[in-house]
């Protein structure tokens, strides 16, 4: 906690009443905690109203309060005895198209006391959001893709509380951060007008609801507050990300990447902002070539190759057996290419520089990574051409989009003062690997920065600071989104993007001194 009484229990005392001080148990407490609060009002469900008189006349009239705002009001979920030691808990969710992580937090301390993360269910209906779109327009489909979520998250949650010796009633916060689409599946709000043009959402700021509104099983009065989103590509869990990036905060000039289906750009400071987002994901994550993969034990996070000799040396997580490859260690492994020769400027293979591994398969050539007798599976990992294409396109597609963006607000890669690089792919990447082959700007590599799980870590910074939801929803407010589909400007500069590291060797000096 930054700064004492900063979060969503409150300590509130008040004069019992008498016959000189009438006033209502309820509207007693409440005027206690606006004053608190420095709020003008504050909401109180029924079901704590039927249990309030008893507790404040135990306890009395001093109590612990559970509080929540979002939109600038107000509600009580709960009152625990003043000095009774009573956990109070919050839940942190980053709600992935493909994996699903949860926090389980202490509100009074913000001490993690468990995390677990899980497949997300939705996955067996289809493997991404288009499909699962599509699937809501059966009958009954937004019903069952909201209840394969909902059931999930109930067993993870139930399973979350027993690692922390929790009772899932102690729980009276919650936050979910995920795309736009994720986020409307989970609340089973129709979504098939988010992938037709205009491209509209069903609602852009949910705010909180009752958690058993939403299938939960909380405490009775449980809040779910869900991360807001600034259209149908630009999600809550990249809201979530620039606010833990602090955007609401920086007077600097600040830029947050998130590769995932899309590669997501956010671009500003606490007086403005301006995002995009265009398909540079698949080949970055690892997911377009034949042994890409996520990050996981097994997969290549980072490859050298000898300038002399064309030895390979690869690093993969944990140090396991190598058995496929992730976005990083695809622009390793580009990067080390380039400069040992092996693939020109056009990210085609060089045969007379990659010897023994270059090898042609159906009228297409394919270089070996590993050869089977090194490799988990026992047969050889390579990467086609068509690989290297898939990843050149997205690499240029990246930097159009950083390109683009910045130019759009006219200032230039060194007004930035901070890159920041948001989920797995920013845990693994290096920059300098990335500068290599044109994927970011030129700039000092300490100006880059990983975030990790930007989107999860939004969610647990919320659940620790009374001012989040109003920082939440600046941040939301400020964004002005540039559509790329209908931009010729990031199409022109598409075209020069595709070649290692760019046509215009001026915009990659670092690059061209290395050679």
């Amino acid at each position: 906690m930054t700064e004492k009484n900063a979060g969503w229990v409150v300590d509130v005392s008040m004069d019992p009443p008498s016959l000189e001080d009438n006033t209502a148990d309820a509207d007693r407490l409440k005027k206690a905690l606006a004053a608190e609060l420095g709020a003008e009002s504050v909401a109180v469900d029924l079901f704590l109203l039927k249990h309030l008189p008893y507790r404040l006349r135990d306890w009395n009239y001093a109590c612990r309060c559970v509080v929540f705002q979002t939109c600038g009001r107000w509600q009580l979920i709960d009152v625990m005895e003043p000095q009774g030691g009573q956990l109070a808990a919050g839940i942190a969710a980053d709600l992935g198209t493909t994996r699903v992580v949860l926090k389980l937090i202490d509100l009074e301390t913000g001490e993690v006391l468990a995390h677990s993360a899980f497949d997300n269910p939705q996955s067996d209906v289809g493997p991404d959001i288009l499909a699962r779109i599509h699937y809501t327009e059966n009958p009954g489909g937004i019903q069952e893709l909201s209840s394969l979520i909902t059931d999930r998250l109930n067993r993870e949650i139930s399973e979350l509380c027993g690692q922390a010796d929790v009772s899932a009633r102690s729980v009276y916060l919650m936050a979910v951060a995920g795309n736009t689409a994720m986020t409307h599946l989970f609340m089973g709000l129709p979504s098939r007008w988010i992938i037709r043009e205009p491209y509209i959402p069903c609602v852009n700021f949910p705010g909180a609801f009752r958690a058993d509104d939403l299938g939960i099983g909380l405490n009775e009065c449980a809040r779910i507050f869900v991360f807001p989103n600034s259209g149908s590509y630009f999600g809550g869990d990249l809201i979530s990300g620039a606010y833990y990036a602090g955007f609401h905060e920086n007077e600097e000039i600040s830029i947050l990447v998130d590769v995932g289906t899309n590669a997501e750009v956010l671009l500003g400071n606490r007086d403005w902002l301006v995002a995009c987002a265009g398909a540079a994901g698949p080949a970055l994550e690892g997911g377009v070539s034949e042994i890409g993969m996520t990050a996981s034990p097994g997969v290549i996070e980072s490859v050298r190759i000898d300038p002399e000799s064309g030895k390979f040396d690869i690093s993969t997580i944990k140090d396991e057996p190598p058995r496929g490859i992730c976005g990083s260690g695809m622009i390793d492994l580009a990067a080390q290419l380039f400069a040992a020769g092996m693939i020109d400027i056009r990210g085609r293979l060089v045969p007379g520089a990659c010897g023994n591994r270059l090898k042609e398969d159906d009228g297409m050539r394919h270089l070996t990574v590993v050869f089977g007798k090194d490799s988990a599976t026992g047969e050889d990992l390579t990467i086609s051409q068509a690989d290297l294409d898939s990843l050149i396109r997205s690499k240029a597609a990246m930097y159009t989009i950083i390109e683009t963006i910045t130019g759009y607000v006219g200032i230039s890669f060194e007004d930035v003062s901070v890159f920041y690089v948001a989920g797995t792919f920013g845990s693994f990447i290096r920059p300098r690997s990335a500068i290599s082959i044109g994927m970011i700007p030129d700039l000092p590599e300490q100006t880059y920065r990983p975030l990790g799980n930007s989107s999860l870590e939004g969610a647990v910074r919320l659940l620790s600071s009374r001012s989040a939801t109003a920082e939440i929803e600046s941040i939301r407010d400020r964004i002005t989104y540039l559509e790329l589909n209908v931009n010729q400007d990031f199409m022109n500069r598409f075209s020069a993007a595709k070649f290692l590291p760019h046509t215009d060797a001026a915009k990659f000096p670092s690059v061209y001194q290395a050679v």
